[in-house]
């Protein structure tokens, strides 16, 4: 029996996934390592790839989520301890053995989530710096019978046409309130793909912000955990708000001294202004569009949850 199977879901990941398995096969760790990759119906060769590295491939159809895949990869797996990682990440040659090590004194184990490389402005990467209550599955360690009595990874809030949302959340908090005790460990460090991302498709995926509303009102945790005061989502998404009241109190009340409000945004925008390039100042319009396009997604998500997030 392996002491450690590490559980990889992939789809359409033929470019990222050697990195991926390499970097598995390269730990720093004394003990037997199965890998599971579980291919969702790929198109390109990512199944063949894996199984040139001799690893484990199940194969799943192309409409099952990652979610459902690491429950499959799981329910395959052989150790006693599972480890998640993804297929556009790359995981640090001391992950699995700084993961096992802090097992002793907990049951989930998470750790940083750091870019290949610097991102750019518009760039689309995971960074993860300390605990968030999110439990990224990107660098998730847990033992088997936590896991299973669990119940694995639930479906998330997406709709049919969405890209997957949450199941990950759900999962560490059902662990959690079940009565496990989550380490976060700053020594096992997963490295995470940075992807190249135009203006357009970085404003529209600040639609998704909509599904954290119901998020918290499944998860109250996440107001202490993860929300800025409880009520915002971020920092960024409160200046936006004030910015925003400010300007209605002044129009509408003819009280030009509510402008004053948008003093924090404003600093906001400055500093990604002061972005090195020629593209700094439309880099500062696009992420304000996007602000405006997130603000809209949480009034519309805290609406239809009856869960307020702004």
């Amino acid at each position: 029996m392996p002491d450690v199977s590490v559980v990889i879901p992939a789809r359409d990941a033929e470019r990222s996934l050697g990195q991926t398995l390499t970097a598995v096969a390269d730990q720093d760790f004394n003990g037997d390592v199965e890998v599971v990759v579980v291919d969702n119906g790929s198109r390109d060769g990512t199944a063949s790839l894996a199984e040139e590295h001799g690893v484990r491939v199940l194969r799943r159809p192309r409409g099952a989520g990652p979610g459902s895949a690491r429950n499959a990869g799981a329910g395959a797996a052989r150790a006693r301890v599972l480890a998640f990682t993804d297929a556009d990440c790359a995981p640090t040659p001391g992950w699995l053995a700084a993961a096992c090590n802090a097992l002793t004194q907990g049951d989930i184990v998470l750790g940083p989530i750091e870019p290949l490389r610097p991102p750019g402005p518009l760039e689309r990467t995971v960074h993860v710096g300390v605990e968030t209550g999110l439990f990224e599955s990107a660098n998730l360690v847990v033992r088997r019978d936590v896991f299973e009595r669990a119940g694995g990874f639930p479906p998330g809030l997406e709709g049919p046409e969405d890209a997957p949302f949450g199941e990950d959340v759900l999962f560490g908090w059902t662990a959690t309130r079940g009565g496990a005790r989550v380490v976060f460990c700053p020594e096992s460090r997963v490295l995470h793909a940075v992807e190249p991302r135009g203006a357009r498709a970085f404003v529209a995926e600040r639609a998704r912000l909509r599904f954290f509303p119901a998020l918290t009102a499944q998860l109250p945790e996440l107001r202490d955990t993860f929300c800025y005061r409880r009520y915002f989502l971020t920092k960024r998404t409160a200046a936006f708000d004030l910015a925003a009241a400010g300007a209605v109190l002044a129009i509408a009340g003819r009280r030009p001294l509510a402008l004053l409000a948008a003093a924090p945004y404003a600093r906001w925008l400055a500093r990604d202004a002061s972005l090195r390039g020629p593209r700094a100042p439309g880099i500062a319009a696009v992420r304000a569009v996007a602000d405006v396009v997130g603000a809209a997604a949480l009034v519309s998500g805290s609406i239809r949850a009856r869960s307020l997030l702004l």
